[in-house]
């Protein structure tokens, strides 16, 4: 997979990129987003909750760290807005949540980057407007950050 570019002009459409990953990814997949408060970070996992077949009211995980989804393919939504760096998320069981055969979003993953193995999908999302974001995914060594 290259980068790719998106360009989404609605909360729907952000939704909608974050669903078209999710297709994607396979269990075990860690997606690390980036961007400013209100860039639609959220939206976009909302989305990806869509898109491995969920059905559940996602929120921002800001206060408790990580929401949990059940499903065939849990998802774990990251918040590391609170953190001061990888070795809090590693206190918090980082490791276990990599084994247990879900899909990891983790917003405001520029917080705990140590943590990362350079095989996650990363996400920067940019607002271009009152509603338009601009999505830059990529994989790997071709990371967007």
């Amino acid at each position: 997979m290259g980068k790719r570019v998106v360009i989404t002009n609605s909360e729907q459409e952000t939704e909608a990129a974050g669903a078209a990953l999710a297709r994607e990814l396979a269990p075990g997949d860690v997606v690390a987003m980036y961007g400013d408060l209100g860039a639609g970070k959220t939206a976009f996992v909302r989305g990806m909750a869509r898109g491995l077949g969920l059905s559940c009211h996602v929120q921002s995980p800001t206060f408790t760290i990580v929401n949990e989804y059940e499903g065939d393919v849990p998802l774990f939504h990251f918040d590391m807005y609170r953190l001061s760096g990888a070795e809090e998320l590693f206190d918090i069981g980082w490791e276990d949540y990599l084994d247990r055969g879900g899909v990891c979003a983790v917003e405001w993953s520029e917080r705990v980057e140590d943590a990362f193995d350079g095989t996650e999908y990363t996400v920067a999302l940019r607002k271009t407007g009152e509603k338009s974001r601009e999505i830059t995914i990529g994989k790997g060594e071709e990371g967007v950050c």
